[in-house]
Formats: structure tokens, C-alpha cells, sequence
């Protein structure tokens, strides 16, 4: 593997980022040449792509990151910053509080530990209306409070956090230079990204139980969905054990999946993007033992 810490099907995520980034690049450069329903059509396709980078790319380098060395490690952050428009480091810190809580309840002052928690804004201990989570939480972010936490427990992670924020900021302004333009365009698509990964994140919860670590996530085994964003359809299994490899998954699924029943955890049909179309409250994962989990990588 080389350079590779964990599996050589990290060249995957790790190509596709790359290829992510080098189109984002050419987007840009040529804006200004194309039409406007291929505009519109790449503005889409963007979007789109930053909820599935969040939620595969991304996401599992947090959990295991690609690289034997620090340094490849950072560059790799720091592209993924670039083109998801956040800063990795950031994203690390608030996912690692994700998984403290696991989308917790409240406490008795109404907060909770999980920032991303589909209760935080509910009321009376439910979830929050779905469509408000989506298109609210990219504005109830406060990145100087994360910032805080960070430089109070993580300072080295705090430090790449700023580097990050501070090289986005550079990388929007050589935009701009390029076509300004093309930054007006793209601020709205990628704020659809970031809701349509807060879509993503919701159904991923809801329906969960916050006290059954057998339950805590919601998964679901569509197949084309666990092939294109890499396995992140076994949530439930990957929030029971967040360290488990995403070419694993199935196998961990097959290997707990009679205890998992046994515990309630709820299954979709739809891939989490779609979770809406969902019957509610939904079966859970006893009722749901013909489906045959995606092939194992």
C-alpha cells in the first residue's frame, strides 16, 4: 500500500477527491464560456457532490485517515477544505462531538453534546421538523465557539483548523480574480450541498434510539446507494463501531445483525437522501431481514 495506512480501496475516495477538486478548478476557469442551463447543470452536480464527499469522502477520512504520513494527511485536509468551502479540521472536531452524543436528547438546559443532534432545536423531546433542520443548520453553525472548544482541548487540531480557514478565504479571493462571477454563482449551490448533507444526516438518526448503542444510527442497504457513497448506508453499525473500516461494513453488519434486530434498530428502504419516502415511523430491522446487505469490498 505504500502510502495508504489502512487498504488499498482508499485509493478510491482518494482519487475520486482529487478528480473532485481538479473539476471544481475547471468550472471555474470555464464559467464564463458556457451556457447557462450547463451552468445551471453543473451548479446541480456541485451541490449534489458536496453532500456525498461530506458524507463518504470526508467522513471516513475522520474516522480513518488515508495516509501513513502527517503531511499527506494534512494536504489531503486541506483539499477537501478547498472544495467542500469548510475547514476539515473543524468538521473532525464537530463529527467527534456527533459521536459523543449520537444524537442525543437535551438536557435540562436544553442542550446537547451532539451539535448535529436531530433533537437539539425539536421541542418536547422530538425531532425537529425535518425541513428545518436541513435548511437551517448551515446558519446555527458558530464557528468562533468551535474554534474555542478546539484551541481549549485540541490545540494542534485548532492550528489546522485556522490554516485551513485561512487558505479557503485565499482560495475564494483567486477565484474571484478568475471570474467573480463564478463565486456569486456558486455560495448558493454550496449552501444546497451543506442542506442537502443535513438532509442526509437526518435520516440517518430519525427514527434511531439514542439510548440503545445497537440503535443509535438508522441504516439502510440499498445498493446503489452503499456502492457510489461508500458504504454509508450501514450507519447504524458504523455509529456501534465507528472505527470499523467503511470496506467492513457488511461484514460487521452480517456479524451483529441478530442482535441489532433484537435491539429495534430501525431500516430504510430509500438511501438517506430520500429517507422521506419512508413509510413513519418506519419497520425496523427484524422486518426487515430479507434485504441482502451490498457486497463486501
Amino acid at each position: 500500500m505504500f502510502v495508504l495506512r489502512h487498504s488499498r480501496w482508499d485509493w478510491i475516495p482518494v482519487l475520486l477527491a482529487t478528480l473532485h477538486f481538479v473539476l471544481l478548478l475547471g468550472f471555474a476557469f470555464h464559467f464564463a464560456t458556457m451556457t447557462w442551463p450547463a451552468v445551471l447543470l453543473c451548479g446541480l452536480v456541485y451541490a449534489v457532490s458536496v453532500s456525498w464527499s461530506i458524507n463518504s469522502i470526508s467522513h471516513n477520512f475522520i474516522h480513518n485517515a488515508y495516509f501513513k504520513g502527517d503531511a499527506l494527511n494534512a494536504a489531503f485536509s486541506m483539499m477537501l477544505s478547498l472544495t467542500i468551502g469548510f475547514s476539515q479540521a473543524m468538521y473532525h472536531f464537530v463529527h467527534m462531538r456527533h459521536h459523543s452524543g449520537n444524537s442525543d436528547l437535551p438536557d435540562a438546559d436544553g442542550d446537547t453534546v451532539d451539535y448535529l443532534s436531530i433533537y437539539r432545536h425539536g421541542k418536547d423531546g422530538q425531532p425537529e421538523n425535518v425541513w428545518r433542520y436541513t435548511f437551517l443548520s448551515f446558519f446555527r453553525d458558530d464557528p468562533k465557539e468551535i474554534l474555542a472548544r478546539m484551541e481549549a482541548r485540541h490545540a494542534g487540531q485548532a492550528r489546522q483548523a485556522k490554516v485551513e480557514l485561512a487558505c479557503l478565504l485565499f482560495f475564494v479571493g483567486l477565484l474571484a480574480v478568475v471570474d467573480w462571477r463564478f463565486v456569486l454563482f456558486i455560495v448558493p449551490f454550496n449552501y444546497l450541498g451543506q442542506s442537502l448533507s443535513s438532509l442526509n444526516g437526518y435520516y440517518e438518526h430519525f427514527g434511531g434510539d439514542p439510548s440503545t448503542p445497537l440503535a443509535w444510527g438508522v441504516s439502510t442497504y440499498h445498493r446503489l446507494y452503499n456502492w457510489t457513497w461508500m458504504n454509508n448506508g450501514y450507519h447504524a453499525e458504523h455509529h456501534y463501531r465507528p472505527k470499523m473500516h467503511w470496506t467492513r461494513m457488511p461484514d460487521l453488519h452480517r456479524q451483529i445483525q441478530a442482535e441489532q434486530a433484537a435491539a429495534g434498530t430501525r431500516v430504510i428502504r430509500p438511501p438517506h437522501p430520500l429517507g422521506f419516502l419512508e413509510d413513519e415511523p418506519g419497520p425496523r430491522q427484524g422486518e426487515r431481514a430479507q434485504d441482502a446487505p451490498a457486497a463486501s469490498m
